[in-house]
């Protein structure tokens, strides 16, 4: 097959991924700049794209793309330097014509994948995967902004990102003309024009994913994104839809309240005893596998409250909802 077994094959092949990775990366860069402006928005934006079939068959097909591009980089790298032999050693003085970041397209390439499995860390596997699992962590997998603040609030992750970002933009500079370039576009003419947008292009994305990243950076310090009250309302939303509570009918200040004196009522062994009564199943609407199950959640619910409720005071007292969700 001619895209595996010529050069121009392979080099059409790095072009076409290496365009849907741009195009990825400027949507990626767009999302981001939603948890700037409205960031009860980006969750929403998360939870749309998190263990759904739509967003898993994208992300499959992203992963594919990111691994032929990798293996076609190394292929075509290595067969660069078998053409050259051991002319690459005579030569000292590296051409003008010639940009640095093309002679060393493979190293920063190493850089930018060293920056995505570290986002991927960060992020994807706490948040997209964790679905995928079923497993059930203190912070909700749809709550962007929390993981945001978990990791912008570490010292180091500022620093990664933008020697990660100063790659990628030398990165993605050279390789969005010169895909151009692979697929025919190489005159007089258009050539220039291409460098010019893809300057420009780069530059502005990037720059956009840098001024994020100290904005970030910012307000995970302030714990912006735990005391903010449209976010706080959102996640009193989602602690009402993990526990089958009427949220309409609980204030964030009452929400503590109303968790702790549930979670005392499930914990209590006596009441836990009482449900082997069919009489007291009928009233409560728990079944002892029922009760576990809501007990879990309702710890789930607990440990995900006291994470964001970092400045509670006296909440007013709440009367303990009567009402449980159906099995």
């Amino acid at each position: 097959m001619w895209l595996t077994s010529s050069s121009i094959g392979r080099k059409l092949v790095m072009a076409i991924t290496g365009a849907c990775l741009v195009l990825f990366v400027t949507f990626h860069c767009l999302m981001n700049a939603v948890a700037i402006v409205w960031p009860a928005s980006y969750n929403v934006i998360c939870e749309l794209l998190g263990a759904n079939w739509y967003a898993l068959a994208a992300s499959a097909g992203l992963a594919l793309l990111f691994i032929i591009h990798i293996i076609y980089a190394v292929w075509l790298t290595l067969q660069n330097r078998k053409a050259r032999g051991n002319d690459r050693y005579a030569v000292t003085a590296k051409p003008k014509s010639v940009e640095w970041s093309s002679q060393n397209m493979l190293v920063l390439g190493i850089v930018v994948l060293a920056f995505l499995v570290v986002h991927l860390i960060q992020f994807w596997a706490k948040m997209q995967l964790q679905e995928i699992r079923g497993v059930e962590g203190t912070l909700p997998p749809s709550m962007g902004t929390l993981f945001i603040q978990e990791a912008f609030s570490m010292v180091y992750t500022p620093i990664v990102y933008i020697i990660g970002f100063i790659a990628l933009w030398f990165h993605m500079n050279h390789g969005f003309w010169s895909m151009f370039q692979s697929c025919g576009w190489d005159n007089d003419t258009w050539l220039p024009r291409l460098k010019k947008i893809s300057c420009w292009w780069t530059t502005i994305v990037i720059a956009l994913f840098i001024a994020q990243a100290v904005v970030f950076t910012v307000n995970a310090h302030n714990d912006f994104y735990k005391t903010d009250d449209a976010l706080r309302s959102q996640y009193v939303g989602v602690i009402g839809k993990m526990v089958g509570l009427p949220v309409d009918r609980v204030s964030t200040e009452q929400l503590p309240m109303v968790i702790e004196q549930n979670l005392n009522v499930l914990s209590d062994p006596q009441f836990a005893a009482q449900l082997s009564d069919p009489q007291v199943q009928m009233q409560t609407g728990l079944t002892p596998e029922g009760h576990q199950e809501l007990l879990s959640k309702y710890q789930h619910a607990k440990a995900f409250l006291d994470y964001f409720m970092i400045d509670n005071e006296a909440a007013p007292a709440a009367q303990p909802i009567e009402e449980q969700p159906e099995n």
